[in-house]
């Protein structure tokens, strides 16, 4: 018995019935398969009725329309169509669309996708699965720089709050409590200039000198009138003191025998008032004052540290920064101090060394993870995937995978480089997804350089020794992978990476990023089709105006693009500036990311 509806729907599966039972013969491909079995769907409902023995012409009153408006199939040229349309673009859409989820995530951007989804768990991109099975094309939405920026964000937790010392170690935190003055500063009336406590209505003259009065604990005698105080700068005035007169008023009249003392002192000036370089008790800090906010950062330069140490803080609480690992992946790399020759096709790991000195110098924990490599294995050994074409190769993704999950219980972030490409052996987005259970919330950036960059989050095992867990009640490892290139894994980490720790780390919008400013391009800049962070040199010029410099080449390759870099142009693309010019011409400004001291 054939299924009624729309031959064209039946035209590559074979229908029929055996006893009372519906027989649906399928494409073999998956594809095909899913295709078809979409297009029959609906009917199968009235083909069981049928196949049950229901009554033919009692189904079939009011005809075709009406039972294909029960089954929800539109049934009009236009419709048919359209399904046509649908159809032919499906794999298509599979491939790119996906409704996905990556721009939600509560962020209010309103770009209609749903929750996120696997992007390899298909046909093809599977663990083991054959290279002939690959995506041809991502199947990652590519987000603009500002929308995976947001992903990233609504994504980081802030860090638990715990107290530490008051140290050096202390540089770079956040503080998580407001820091009160229990007592005030000075707590007494202290001279801040070297010279004579004196009291000022006697004015001007010759005085005995009665007691000296030191920086040092301990109280001088009372001062009484018509006599003075030797006094050096930060000492307490004597009880009885009003003004102290700086030395370079006074004379001296007369000394001991052995000339080692002041015996009188003649003050010279008469415009002495009541408090003069004096003081007071409170006057720099009040009793009670907030003097450190709530997410106030302590710096090296700031003075917070100084503050703490004068109100006498031995503990402080802060945000609790996240530790990070740092992982590089290939075949071809060995480590940058490896002393032998290397052999064809290796190259030495710089995006290592160089991601673990940039977390480092910003105040952060590092876990060197090291260098996983994917391997292809044949009959149980592992050899290079090229070295004989004829071979049928599985590929073997444990070492990356038995790497990752050793990370997740050592580190709340971890940095990868390489393998988020298109290559049979860019296992990383699979082995998150697959193997790690994780989300991968974007995958593609319109940006150069940078492109392939893949943010995820995985649940943590509850054997992580990390004590910066999430207040959720799973917790998530973020996982940034960037290019393998060396400049790009750089720009990426300053424009992705470094903002999460940040904002992990009580960091407050805007504070989380870096800052930016105009700069003066001293030469032309070419436009790319995408943005671009171009590497830069910027330097205070004349008349301390901001001059921005090329670093040269910018392939993406070329590690010497950041050497001298302390900036990155925030150039357009061509598309963005609208009439056609294909660079920026020297002497325009152009805004910029400051990434490193100017000089």
């Amino acid at each position: 018995m054939l299924i009624t509806p729309s031959v064209a729907m039946m035209s590559r599966p074979v229908a029929g019935v055996c006893g009372s039972s519906i027989v649906v013969t399928l494409p073999g491909s998956p594809k095909g398969a899913k295709e078809n079995l979409e297009a029959i769907i609906k009917c199968l409902p009235h083909a069981c009725v049928q196949a049950q023995g229901g009554d033919s012409r009692q189904i079939h009153a009011g005809g075709v329309k009406k039972l294909e408006k029960e089954a929800g199939i539109e049934n009009n040229d236009q419709a048919s169509q359209s399904s046509k349309t649908v159809s032919d673009v499906q794999p298509h859409s599979h491939t790119h669309s996906h409704d996905h989820a990556h721009h939600s995530h509560n962020h209010g951007h309103g770009h209609g996708h749903g929750a996120p989804r696997s992007h390899t768990q298909g046909s093809s991109n599977k663990l083991n699965g054959a290279v002939t099975e690959r995506h041809r094309s991502s199947p990652y939405p590519m987000l603009s720089v500002q929308e995976a920026t947001d992903i990233i964000i609504t994504n980081t937790p802030c860090g638990n709050i715990i107290s530490t010392a008051v140290d050096e170690n202390l540089v770079g935190s956040v503080l998580a409590e407001d820091i009160v003055a229990k007592d005030p500063i000075p707590a007494f009336r202290a001279s801040i200039v070297d010279g004579y406590a004196v009291i000022h209505t006697d004015g001007a003259g010759v005085f005995p000198v009665v007691s000296v009065a030191h920086a040092a604990p301990g109280e001088t005698p009372f001062l009484k009138p018509g006599t003075i105080a030797r006094i050096t700068t930060g000492a307490s005035l004597p009880p009885g003191a009003t003004a102290v007169v700086m030395v370079e008023d006074t004379v001296l009249k007369k000394k001991t025998e052995d000339g080692k003392e002041e015996l009188e002192v003649e003050i010279l000036t008469n415009d002495i008032v009541d408090g003069e370089n004096v003081r007071e008790v409170g006057s720099d800090i009040a009793k009670g004052t907030v003097v450190l906010k709530k997410n106030d950062m302590i710096s090296a330069v700031g003075g917070e540290l100084g503050m703490l140490a004068s109100l006498g803080r031995a503990t402080v609480q802060i945000y609790h920064r996240p530790v990070v690992g740092v992982l590089s992946t290939g075949d071809e790399l060995v480590n940058h101090n490896d002393p032998r020759d290397l052999r064809h096709g290796e190259i030495r790991d710089s995006n290592r060394p160089t991601l673990i000195a940039a977390v480092k110098s910003w105040g952060y924990q590092v876990v060197d993870l090291g260098i996983a490599n994917d391997k292809y294995v044949f009959n149980g050994h592992n050899i290079y995937p090229r070295t004989s074409a004829n071979l049928i190769l599985k590929l073997r993704p444990e070492s990356l995978e038995q790497t990752l999950k050793h990370a997740l219980t050592q580190a709340d972030i971890i940095i990868t480089t390489g393998g988020v490409s298109m290559g049979e052996l860019d296992l990383l987005k699979p082995t998150i997804e697959q193997s790690l259970k994780g989300t991968i919330h974007f995958g593609r950036v319109a940006m150069k350089p940078g492109k392939p960059t893949t943010f995820a989050t995985v649940p943590s095992p509850s054997s992580s020794s990390s004590s910066s867990a999430s207040s959720s009640s799973t917790k998530q490892t973020l996982i940034f992978s960037l290019p393998g290139n060396p400049a790009s894994a750089t720009v990426t980490f300053h424009l992705f990476v470094l903002p999460c720790l940040r904002r992990w780390s009580g960091y407050h919008p805007p504070n989380e990023k870096l800052p930016r400013a105009l700069v003066r391009v001293t030469h032309d800049v070419s436009l790319d089709s995408r943005p671009e962070y171009h590497r830069a040199r910027v330097v205070v010029g004349k008349g301390g105006e901001l001059e921005a410099t090329s670093t040269g080449g910018q392939r993406s390759s070329r590690i010497g693009s950041m050497a001298t870099a302390n900036a990155l142009l925030c150039l357009p693309s061509r598309e963005e500036v609208g009439d056609k010019r294909t660079r920026i011409p020297g002497g325009d400004k152009v805004e910029a990311i400051l990434i490193g001291p100017l000089s």
